[in-house]
């Protein structure tokens, strides 16, 4: 792609920094913004002269909330199994051979929070908020966003996360191991800064070494995620999901159980 709607890309001095810009939606994303921002991963990390990546948002309200829910209607606007390749999104982050740092300015909600578990590092402002909402709009996360968020903060608390719905302050995240570091809001691209920095310090083939190291004991997780998704398409088509569409549009409590039948 040779411009960007949905995203901002800007590569200097060895670190491409790409940012969702969809403060509107709360940097929730659509088809098109992953299509973009896979192009722009790609771009970013076959580029020799890049050493580190930094996923964001723009603005101070929300790194990404996820899925846009007003582009979704029993199934997304996009490609892939259920209309957004998140599948692909997520698997690309950790192929690329350089590490993703999400810089995480605000709430990490949903896919957000997914996008920040797949990251290789994250550092969040002390006003960020994480969690999922998944269950509470007749969708979930079934790969990377739950199996692979168990290695990442212990199962009991993944399966917290994701039956609760609850949200979580930065220092709970960085407690439960989600992310790297919490500072000040206003010292954030700062302390980003150092960190890619000090990476850029290192050898970048012992880096991407490491990387793929790291995650061939979990790219099985891939796999279920595939699956997962196959079965998460089906669930789309159902009134139950569809009950948590139209509740969030229409700002109300959702009412699942007179569809589940359970």
């Amino acid at each position: 792609m040779s411009t960007y709607t949905d995203i901002r890309y800007v590569a200097r001095d060895g670190v491409a920094r790409i940012t969702i810009d969809r403060p509107d939606k709360y940097n929730a994303f659509r088809g098109k913004t992953c299509d973009e921002l896979i192009d722009a991963l790609n771009r970013a990390g076959w580029d020799k002269s890049i050493g580190v990546i930094v996923l964001t948002g723009e603005g101070s309200k929300a790194f990404c909330t996820g899925g846009d829910q007003s582009a979704h209607d029993g199934g997304y606007d996009g490609r892939g199994v259920i209309g957004l390749p998140v599948e692909e999104l997520q698997g690309l982050i950790r192929d690329v051979p350089k590490p993703v740092i999400a810089r995480v300015n605000g709430f990490a909600i949903g896919g957000g929070n997914v996008l920040v578990t797949c990251c290789d590092l994250a550092i969040a402002a002390d006003t960020a908020v994480f969690g999922q909402v998944g269950p509470k709009v007749g969708s979930v996360d079934p790969g990377f966003g739950t199996a692979f968020l168990s290695r990442v903060v212990g199962e009991k608390k993944a399966r917290e996360i994701w039956f609760m719905c609850r949200r979580y302050s930065a220092q709970q995240a960085l407690d439960m191991g989600l992310v790297n570091a919490v500072v000040p809001a206003d010292q954030l691209d700062a302390e980003v800064e150092r960190w890619c920095q000090e990476i850029l310090a290192l050898s970048p083939t012992a880096i991407a070494i490491a990387k793929r190291s790291f995650n061939a004991d979990s790219d099985n997780i891939r796999g279920i995620g595939g699956m997962g998704m196959q079965s998460l398409s089906l669930f789309y088509g159902t009134e139950e999901s569809h009950e948590g569409v139209r509740a969030f549009l229409e700002k109300r409590k959702p009412n699942f159980r007179q569809y589940s039948g359970k």
